[in-house]
């Protein structure tokens, strides 16, 4: 049988309007968009339209996009950035924090409690993957100086109600970020409409090149820059701009805005297919995350005795791919912490699986899945 790729929550092909788009910058204009002669400037133009066909998208100004080199850039930015600089001006030294975030936020958290010592606070969720509103309003304190919920969990797909925690925090005066790097492929991005004050993205989970980002910071909120060197991006994050892979993101972008009714249909058809399909077919297997409030192309599942690696594996013998959650942890033999915080315990915490869909998928795909999962959950 022919490979199926079920792990688009990893990374995403680059869309052919995309690579289209791109490829001038690498060639016919290729200066570099701070000098001032004819080459530097055709880049800055490139670079400057990128830049206000993002803003139209996220229905900000363009001044407040900064382009980085990756999502996990973008968020350590804002939370680093946001965080040292209200603490140095004396405004407090509290983070409230969301106990699904990727490692990119919750290892830079980890760190800024560690050798800066600010204080933070985990909140608790539902055996869904939900914050309650209420325990968010309860964990703000008046020194509190940033909070940070992920828009949709990378691992189990729930989708959290940002434009509340928006508000409950412009309410206290407190930051809120948000890591929409899985969300940007299928979920509204209005920065208004969901209220948040920064929120990082990553190209190539929305069929763009790897290797950039962007991060909305709300007009108003100081930043201190984390990489220095240069006067990129209006002081705040040095380097020369990668302008092919900027073009790239705000192409993929736009594709997938203008995609967004036709792919949710045809991603959350196939989601419920498999689903289901797993559900009937392996007793051992039980779906994690929200039943409803989920990602339109995520199906994610706690497997009783087996390993997530072991299964993995075997999958990728059958020639499918797949992933046990977050695509920087690969290869963790540790129960996972995101099954954990939920409420799994042994034997169901070390036995995740992420299988989640894009635009070229078909039923009989979804059908063989079943099929080969079935196999390795119930050997003859």
């Amino acid at each position: 049988m022919h490979p199926i790729y079920l792990d688009h929550a990893a990374t995403t092909p680059v869309a052919e309007p995309v690579l289209a788009a791109m490829l001038p910058y690498f060639s016919e204009t290729f200066g570099n968009p701070s000098a001032i002669h004819r080459w530097g400037q055709r880049a800055w133009q490139a670079l400057q339209q990128a830049r206000k066909q993002v803003a139209a998208l996220l229905h900000c100004a363009p001044g407040e996009l900064i382009f980085t080199g990756s999502g996990s850039e973008g968020a350590n930015l804002a939370i680093r950035g946001i965080a040292i600089a209200a603490q140095q001006a004396g405004k407090g030294n509290h983070i409230v924090l969301g106990p699904l975030e990727h490692q990119a936020v919750s290892q830079t958290i980890a760190q800024l409690q560690r050798v800066h010592g600010f204080d933070v606070t985990v909140l608790p969720v539902d055996s869904t993957g939900l914050v309650a509103p209420a325990d968010f309003a309860a964990a703000l304190r008046p020194d509190t100086v940033l909070a940070s919920v992920a828009y949709a969990n990378n691992e189990v797909g729930t989708i959290q109600p940002l434009a509340e925690l928006g508000r409950i925090a412009r309410a206290h005066a407190v930051p809120l970020h948000t890591d929409a790097v899985q969300a940007a492929s299928q979920l509204a991005l209005d920065v208004q409409t969901l209220n948040v004050d920064a929120l990082s993205l990553a190209a190539h989970k929305f069929y763009g090149p790897k290797g950039v980002g962007a991060l909305y910071l709300r007009q108003g909120v100081t930043l201190l820059p984390q990489q220095m060197g240069g006067s990129q991006e209006q002081n705040r994050r040095a380097g020369t701009e990668n302008v092919p892979l900027i073009v790239g993101l705000a192409a993929a972008l736009q594709l997938a805005v203008e995609r967004r009714a036709a792919d949710v249909a045809h991603y959350t058809l196939l989601r419920d297919r498999l689903i289901a399909g797993i559900l009937a077919a392996c007793p051992d297997c039980q779906l994690t995350g929200h039943p409803q409030q989920r990602l339109p192309n995520h199906a994610s599942f706690a497997c009783r005795n087996i390993s997530g690696n072991e299964l993995l594996l075997r999958l990728d013998v059958a020639g499918i791919a797949a992933s046990s959650g977050s695509a920087c942890s690969v290869g963790n033999p540790s129960p996972s912490k995101v099954l954990q915080a939920m409420g799994l315990r042994a034997p169901w915490d070390s036995g995740g699986l992420r299988l989640t869909v894009g635009r070229a998928n078909t039923p009989p795909e979804i059908d063989q899945t079943i099929r080969v999962l079935q196999h390795i959950c119930q050997p003859d």
